[in-house]
């Protein structure tokens, strides 16, 4: 189990960001795919110890592209934007990615986005990247459990669950029951609190996430042999968004060992 840290909690110029993360003592950070994009970035982040663990691969989607689209050249779009942020993300060592649901929760619409993410989990296995998708409250996939039900629809070896903590308690889903349920098709895990009604990524155990919680979580990824990461992605419109990383780091480290 490796412990990242979603780089876009930070704002500023990226050179900064990658200091930062490195001064707050993290050794793998995810990123989106317009991030160390160049030679000479990637040369930092090599240099300040940094490793890329997840890339976040909706991010930055073309204007108008979407996995479920029914236009067929939007779809297009959306699958050569995906095929290009996997291949970014396999260069620079990642291990995983992951894409989000659409609004659309239709039948057609769910149709033509298991196809086309059935597509990107082939490309994404080529690279020797897991593909995961997030459960999303508002969005077509709106709970843990209903993403599950899809990745086991997909059925494609290569698909997988990002379970998201604060998303989770939105919905007023058990963690560590949703963990256990997903077994071998929990792909990645984004750790971050909330009110349990915003999506507002706060640090942990600033809302309703409690240490009892917090270890639970950790003791079911145990019980079903997680191996994979496990990252924190906090709002970069907190008041200080350091603070808040250093603060959930600290949390991570007396709640479990794994830094």
């Amino acid at each position: 189990m490796r412990f990242s840290c979603c780089i876009w909690a930070l704002t500023g110029p990226e050179e900064d960001n990658l200091k930062r993360m490195a001064e707050l003592g993290f050794a793998w950070i995810d990123i989106q795919p317009s991030m160390l994009a160049t030679a000479e970035s990637q040369a930092q982040a090599k240099a300040l110890g940094l490793a890329v663990s997840c890339v976040g691969v909706s991010f930055g989607m073309p204007e108008g592209a979407a996995l479920d689209s029914p236009d067929a050249d939007a779809r297009a779009a959306a699958l050569a934007h995906t095929s290009s942020a996997l291949a970014h993300a396999a260069s620079l060592g990642a291990t995983a990615a992951y894409i989000v649901p659409g609004p659309d929760g239709s039948a057609d619409a769910l149709r033509r986005y298991a196809d086309s993410v059935a597509v990107a989990a082939q490309v994404a296995q080529g690279r020797g990247l897991k593909l995961g998708i997030e459960h999303f409250p508002g969005r077509a996939l709106d709970t843990a459990a209903a993403t599950l039900d899809f990745v086991r629809a997909v059925a494609h070896p290569n698909f997988y669950l990002l379970f998201d903590s604060g998303h989770i308690q939105m919905r007023g889903e058990d963690p560590a029951a949703i963990i256990r349920q997903a077994g071998e098709r929990l792909g990645y895990v984004h750790l971050d609190d909330n009110d349990g009604v915003g999506d507002l990524h706060w640090s942990l155990l600033d809302g309703v996430m409690t240490a009892d919680s917090l270890r639970g979580i950790f003791a079911a990824l145990d019980e079903i042999g997680y191996d994979g990461g496990v990252s924190l992605e906090l709002s970069p419109r907190l008041p200080d968004p350091f603070a808040a990383l250093k603060a959930s780091r600290e949390i991570v480290s007396e709640c479990r060992n794994i830094l």
